[in-house]
C-alpha cells in the first residue's frame, strides 16, 4: 500500500512540473522575431523568388508588398507586447474580435487582389498552393494548442 501512495505522489509530481515548463519558440521564430521588417521582406521575398521564379519587375513590387506586411506585423506585435508590459491587455470582446478578423480577411483578400495583378497564372497558382499549404499547418498546430489547454 505504501509503495502505491508513493508511486501516486511521484506521478502526481512530475506532471505538475511537467505543465508548468515554460515552452521555448522555435529556433527559426527567435532569429527572425530580431529581423528587421526590411530584412524579413527581403527574406520572404527572396524565398518567393526561388519557388515561383520571378522576375526583376516581379520581385520588386513583391519587395514592397513584403515590406508593407512587415511593417505593419511589427507594429501589431510592438503594440501587443507594449500592453502586455503595461499590465493593460486583456481578452478583446465579441465585437473586437469580430473587427480584427474582418481586417484580417480584407488584408488576405486585398493580398489576393495584389498578388493576382503581379504573378502570372502558375505562379499564382503555385502561390496560392503554398498560402494553403502554410495555412493547414498553423491550424493544425493551433488544434495541439487547444487540446493541451
Amino acid at each position: 500500500m505504501k509503495k502505491l501512495i508513493i508511486i501516486a505522489l511521484a506521478l502526481i509530481s512530475i506532471q505538475g512540473i511537467a505543465q508548468t515548463e515554460k515552452r521555448e519558440r522555435p529556433e527559426g521564430a527567435k532569429r527572425m522575431h530580431n529581423l528587421s521588417a526590411e530584412e524579413i521582406a527581403t527574406l520572404q521575398t527572396k524565398k518567393m523568388t526561388l519557388s515561383l521564379d520571378l522576375s526583376e519587375s516581379q520581385q520588386t513590387e513583391i519587395q514592397k508588398i513584403n515590406l508593407e506586411n512587415a511593417t505593419l506585423r511589427k507594429k501589431l506585435r510592438e503594440e501587443r507586447k507594449a500592453k502586455r508590459e503595461d499590465g493593460t491587455a486583456q481578452k478583446p470582446t465579441k465585437e473586437e474580435r469580430l473587427k480584427m478578423e474582418n481586417a484580417r480577411l480584407d488584408h488576405k483578400i486585398a493580398m489576393k487582389a495584389k498578388m493576382k495583378k503581379i504573378l502570372n497564372k502558375d505562379q499564382y497558382a503555385k502561390w496560392e498552393q503554398a498560402q494553403s499549404e502554410m495555412g493547414s499547418k498553423r491550424k493544425g498546430k493551433n488544434k495541439g494548442k487547444n487540446k493541451e489547454k
